[in-house]
């Protein structure tokens, strides 16, 4: 058993490696809008155009690559407030795929609005839990059903595709496929970032 001074002189030397420093460093850190190179300025000034507000949110580490930024913004422009599934789904996915991701930032900004969209407190609770939220709408149930299958198994099988074909068409396949895709990458840049969640509003427990 290594003695006490030794365990401390350990402790001591594994915080001056560079991963330890590393660690305690702001990752992507939000870069002040004063120093925005041309690139930059020009793609926060098309977001704000856009969506009426700064950059924010998974938006301000994107920022230190531009060109990923824009195409990014453009293409949630369309799955979040366009999709063939409609918001009120779109709000629900977005809750299945923040969780699978344990993302807490992305679940403390939509959770309040997928409660204000009409998904009710029990289901969003049921999510937030890891558990099959209780009396599913038909609709809630196939976009569920095929979020969860894709997300866990990387896969869907055909009983899960054919629902979600006869109800949503061959497009609104294509968008939940989108949703996933895309708020997945923008869990993995705020997971990377470590952005922390919105002050004051719900988050995941684990």
């Amino acid at each position: 058993m290594l003695s006490k001074k030794l365990t401390l002189g350990l402790v001591a030397l594994a915080l001056t490696l560079p991963g330890a420093a590393l660690a305690q460093q702001k990752r992507l850190a939000t870069i002040p809008p004063a120093q925005y190179d041309a690139e930059q300025k020009a793609a926060a000034d098309a977001f704000l155009a856009a969506r009426k507000e700064p950059v924010f949110g998974p938006f301000e580490p994107l920022m230190h690559s531009p060109r990923v930024a824009v195409p990014t913004r453009m293409l949630g422009d369309y799955l979040r407030f366009g999709s063939a599934i409609g918001t009120t789904l779109s709000e629900f996915e977005i809750l299945v795929i923040s969780r699978e991701w344990s993302q807490n930032y992305e679940w403390s900004f939509h959770a309040p609005i997928a409660l204000e969209r009409g998904i009710s407190q029990a289901k969003i609770d049921a999510i937030a839990a890891g558990q099959r939220p209780p009396g599913m709408t038909a609709d809630e149930t196939i976009v569920y059903d095929f979020v969860s299958e894709l997300l866990k198994t990387k896969h869907i099988f055909d009983a899960t595709y054919a629902k979600a074909q006869a109800r949503y068409g061959d497009k609104g396949v294509m968008d939940m496929i989108g949703l996933c895709g895309y708020y997945s990458f923008q869990a993995m840049t705020l997971n990377v970032s470590q952005v922390p969640p919105v002050p004051g509003k719900p988050t995941l427990t684990k």
